[in-house]
């Protein structure tokens, strides 16, 4: 097989998100009528594989924890872009904006992407093996975050409203990004070791794992087309929105379904990644994915917004409702007994997927 710039130049994971980027450029700004919503669909479907594809190779020559942690991380800074380009505009409508992507993507992660993965691993396995220390700190790092930037602005008194005052946001983003920093740290420095797949004696090795890892050239190519393809991914996902407001309001659905159907789309990378992960049973690669993308979400999100909102005009509406706080709570409460024994079967894996259920069905009906 050949490998390389070569190689890359005449393979579909090279062309399909350039493909992206230039419908992107295209559609930028303008009214698209149906067909051309089915075709920027289609090319984001395209991008999120190859950005699969491209992260996965990265993820090789760089190694564990490294390469979950790179597609976490781009896929967020490029999804904080968007959510700081969206609220510009300013006004009640997106006063709630960061919030419900924050909050979609902490189910999505933390139920949606963990229960499948847990399923898919325990359905292969019997029993799905990680590593409790690192998979509980990360989970430990989820919910402090959350609390803290989702749950408290509803009970804070200086300010009416679920809204934070400016000295309680400067707060919470310092914190956020001095806590994901932290988790930085501790992943890939401190403690390394407790975040890479558990190693299981007397198995076949994986083919993929123990292959050559790819040469500087075919990496950095795949680290620019990594970049290529999330960004054609979020853009679109920015082109598809207006549609997909369209429709909910012509349903009479509530807002926060655009949040919910902008963050699954740009949330996709990750949960194939981390699918693929669990069917070579490397279980702690899926939930370093799912728990790095949460941590990431807030831990950068927040500080973007807080500093955005210096000069954007208009409320920030953190704080969330009694519906969402339960499930919060909830999603915590499991979480916690699925990662502290270090062990999962498929029950761990269908009670999540329950919970990302009830959270799907309950943002279409409050």
């Amino acid at each position: 097989m050949k490998t390389g710039p070569a190689a890359l130049t005449s393979h579909w994971t090279t062309w399909v998100p350039v493909a992206a980027i230039v419908v992107l450029a295209l559609g930028w700004g303008r009214d698209l009528p149906g067909f051309a919503v089915a075709v920027v669909g289609f090319c984001l479907m395209g991008a999120v594989l190859a950005a699969v594809h491209h992260a996965e190779v990265v993820a090789h020559r760089v190694g564990e924890p490294f390469g979950s942690l790179v597609l976490a991380v781009a896929v967020t800074v490029i999804e904080v872009g968007l959510i700081v380009t969206l609220m510009v505009a300013g006004g009640d409508k997106v006063a709630t904006y960061a919030r419900d992507t924050v909050f979609a993507a902490v189910m999505i992660t933390c139920n949606g992407i963990v229960g499948v993965c847990v399923l898919v691993a325990a359905v292969r396995k019997r029993i799905a093996v990680f590593h409790a220390e690192g998979s509980g700190g990360a989970l430990a790092t989820v919910c402090t975050l959350a609390t803290m930037t989702l749950v408290l602005p509803t009970f804070t008194t200086s300010k009416p409203g679920p809204e934070f005052t400016g000295a309680q946001l400067t707060f919470a983003a310092v914190a956020s990004l001095a806590l994901y920093g932290l988790f930085v740290t501790v992943q890939t420095v401190r403690h390394r070791d407790y975040f890479l797949p558990p190693s299981h004696k007397g198995e076949e090795p994986d083919a993929e794992e123990h292959a050559p890892p790819p040469g500087d050239r075919e990496t950095w190519w795949s680290v620019a087309l990594l970049f290529v393809a999330l960004v054609a991914v979020v853009g679109n996902a920015k082109l598809i929105s207006p549609a997909v407001e369209d429709g909910v309001e012509s349903a009479g659905l509530p807002k926060a379904v655009v949040g919910v159907a902008i963050a699954l789309m740009v949330l996709l990378p990750e949960t194939l990644a981390a699918v693929r992960a669990a069917r070579r049973d490397r279980l702690q690669t899926s939930l370093n994915l799912a728990y790095g993308s949460a941590i990431a979400s807030i831990g950068l999100t927040i500080p973007a917004i807080a500093l955005a909102s210096i000069w954007l005009s208009g409320p920030l509406v953190l704080g969330e409702d009694a519906t969402h706080m339960v499930l919060l709570v909830l999603t915590a409460v499991v979480s916690t007994l699925t990662v502290v024994p270090g062990r999962a079967t498929l029950l761990q894996g269908g009670v999540h997927l329950a919970l990302f259920a009830a959270f799907v069905f309950l943002s279409f009906s409050p």
